[in-house]
């Protein structure tokens, strides 16, 4: 990752910044997107080679503002990776507020979208890049009480496997990343919850975001190609082994 460029969404906390950390530690220079703009300056001023822009993912115009300002920092963009996401609202069907379940997928799909439409042009024309999704298990199981973050992530996943057939022939790698459940603030706000089994699991069985930032950097590796076009799932104990993650 030496000098490759790296914008990560969702950048201010959990999964995000710990991924900015283990890009930055790679040798990477980073662009920090998130709309928390104070938690994602302070994160970006303690690494080195990056830069901090306030971003809401379900805008496109906000989206297309931040890559062009990343360009004319670094004049290119090496790996975007889509981390922005929302569990909200957890509700069933038929109570779910239509609002609610409008932003989820405004966030969990369209803000993937968003951040794809914008960087391919680029990675187009320099020949190449990486585009990785944080997705879920959700985006294949369904599960009381989530239809907006299940519907959400499935539709990303197809976006990942759309994206990998259109721009696959031009040097764009695209893929996701299934990191099972972590421990970040959206875990509690699922146990809170009290809905489906997930918010009875023991905090214990979470594993910690660097542990997904360091699948995300292993991802932009020639290693994790077989997975091209489809999820890295990182409750396998062999993606664990090749990411160094367990012996």
């Amino acid at each position: 990752m030496q000098g490759k460029v790296v914008v990560i969404t969702g950048a201010s906390r959990g999964i995000g910044a710990a991924a900015a950390r283990e890009f930055a530690a790679a040798g990477a220079q980073t662009a920090l997107l998130a709309r928390s703009t104070d938690a994602v300056a302070s994160l970006a001023a303690s690494l080195p080679q990056s830069m901090a822009l306030g971003c809401d993912v379900a805008d496109a115009a906000s989206v297309n503002a931040a890559i062009a300002a990343v360009i004319a920092r670094f004049g290119r963009i090496d790996v975007l990776v889509n981390n922005a996401g929302v569990i909200d609202p957890i509700a069933r069907l038929a109570d779910a507020d239509a609002a609610d379940f409008g932003q989820a997928i405004d966030i969990n799909l369209k803000g993937v979208f968003h951040g794809m439409k914008a960087v391919l042009p680029v990675m187009r024309a320099q020949g190449g890049g990486t585009i990785i999704t944080v997705s879920s298990g959700a985006a294949v199981n369904p599960l009381e009480g989530w239809g907006a973050y299940c519907s959400s992530k499935a539709g990303a996943l197809m976006l990942t496997r759309v994206a990998h057939v259109e721009e696959g022939p031009h040097g764009i790698r695209v893929l996701g990343l299934s990191p099972g459940t972590v421990a970040t603030d959206m875990q509690v706000k699922i146990k809170t919850s009290g809905v489906n089994a997930v918010s009875r699991l023991d905090p214990s069985a979470h594993i910690p975001p660097d542990w997904a930032a360091r699948a995300l950097v292993w991802m932009c590796g020639a290693a994790a190609d077989p997975w091209l076009g489809s999820d890295v799932s990182l409750r396998e104990d062999r993606v664990r082994r090749a990411v160094g993650l367990i012996a």
